[in-house]
């Protein structure tokens, strides 16, 4: 997530958190060593327009299934799997128009839902500050996101490095026993760090896309 681009929408997220949690409703390891990352979009950011990027994140996704569907079928007994994700232009279509609950983003939900189906719980992490947290997670499920946990910053967060951050909440997963097999997410401070098996890196275009 580009730090600028969150910021300079907050404002107005917080001015309808209020209204959008009246509309939320309650949902009724060790550190792995291969931080291969995928094929970067290549796409310009001149050229950026709303079917570009979708492309572009099919063909990312394209790489990840594949190598999903082979990880969960030699998943040991006993084992955890876990997948973490970004939220912004990764999991939810942000930048492309403002509404709640915020699109999902298909290809990305396509490999969840896979993932889901298949016993890998999903955890999300992101730069979102926790006055959202709520709205946040109806969104995710009201869009067919199974969430197993959503990490959003606190206030002391707040004056964290974001790549650290999200990095600790990694290690706060595997903590509790799960293997990441795969982190995707659209920025470098999404994926830095280690404890994941793969990377996947969605197009942000030069920091374009938050």
């Amino acid at each position: 997530m580009n730090r600028g681009t969150w910021t300079r929408r907050i404002t107005m997220t917080v001015v309808t958190t209020a209204a959008l949690t009246a509309m939320a409703v309650p949902a009724g390891a060790q550190a792995a060593t291969d931080t291969s990352t995928s094929t970067v979009a290549t796409a310009a950011a001149a050229d950026v327009d709303y079917a570009t990027w979708q492309t572009d994140c099919q063909a990312v996704m394209n790489e990840a299934l594949p190598y999903l569907k082979q990880r969960i079928a030699a998943a040991g007994a006993g084992e955890k799997p876990a997948i973490v994700f970004d939220i912004d232009n990764t999991t939810l279509e942000t930048d492309f128009g403002f509404s709640y609950p915020q699109p999902a983003n298909k290809p990305v939900l396509d490999v969840a839902r896979y993932a889901q189906q298949h016993g890998v719980s999903l955890f999300f992490v992101t730069a979102r500050p926790g006055i959202i947290a709520g709205v946040t997670d109806y969104n995710l499920k009201y869009v067919g996101y199974n969430v197993s946990g959503l990490y959003v910053r606190g206030l002391f967060d707040l004056f964290k490095d974001v790549a650290a951050y999200k990095t600790a909440q990694r290690v706060d997963i595997e903590n509790k026993g799960y293997t990441i097999i795969a982190n995707i997410g659209n920025s470098a401070t999404d994926l830095s760090g280690g404890h994941a098996e793969k990377t996947y890196k969605l197009p942000d275009y030069d920091g374009q896309l938050s």
